[in-house]
């Protein structure tokens, strides 16, 4: 069974100004591509074949000799949550179930806001920023690489891609004018709560 490359849940187009077409072209048309074939090529006959993409995550994880295979199916599931993140006319303060539970963990939207904004801008190099469920509490975290929460046994809620092929064509070096305009214009929280309510 060969894993496959979920489609995009919106148009290419579709979140312009904020992402281009010209930039799904290459997020999600080469560098997503590019980890599920990949990942089949190096899991083709082998135990690891049949297993979901969330196993193989978990079985690869800190065994040098499965590297590039964990490095690839981290990179296949986390693509596929951050365009679930993703949607047009996005953004802004959520509502109910998720609005209270980021009031009562964080104290207030801004202040969760403030945490996930710093938390993106400041992961050296490569990687995510987070919000998952670790408990019974929402935290906000950051990943270096391919790395996600699954591998520390916390639920993710909502991601942010800061490797640079995420934002470089329509923001260059800018990355916070990226992650503030995910926060206000693109932030997918319907896909957060209905994470949160089957967590």
């Amino acid at each position: 069974m060969a894993f496959s490359q979920a489609p995009l849940p919106f148009d290419p187009s579709a979140l312009e100004p904020h992402l281009s077409a010209k930039t799904f072209e290459f997020h999600y048309g080469k560098h997503h591509a590019a980890y599920v074939t990949n990942l089949n090529n190096l899991t083709k006959d082998t135990e690891l074949a049949d297993k979901s993409l969330e196993e193989v995550i978990k079985i690869s994880f800190n065994d040098a000799t499965k590297a590039g295979i964990f490095n690839n199916a981290a990179q296949v599931w986390n693509h596929t949550f951050f365009w679930d993140s993703l949607k047009p006319s996005g953004g802004g303060a959520p509502s109910g179930a998720i609005a209270e539970k980021i009031n009562a963990d964080f104290g207030s939207f801004d202040k969760f806001k403030e945490e996930f904004k710093t938390a993106a801008v400041t992961q050296f190099g490569s990687g995510w920023a987070w919000l998952v469920l670790d408990g019974n509490t929402l935290k906000v975290t950051k990943t270096p690489n391919a790395e996600n929460p699954l591998v520390r046994g916390q639920v993710p809620l909502l991601t942010v891609d800061v490797w640079e092929h995420a934002y470089y064509l329509d923001y260059q070096n800018r990355r916070p004018d990226f992650v503030q305009t995910f926060i206000d214009n693109l932030i997918n929280w319907e896909f957060v709560a209905k994470q949160l309510g089957s967590a």
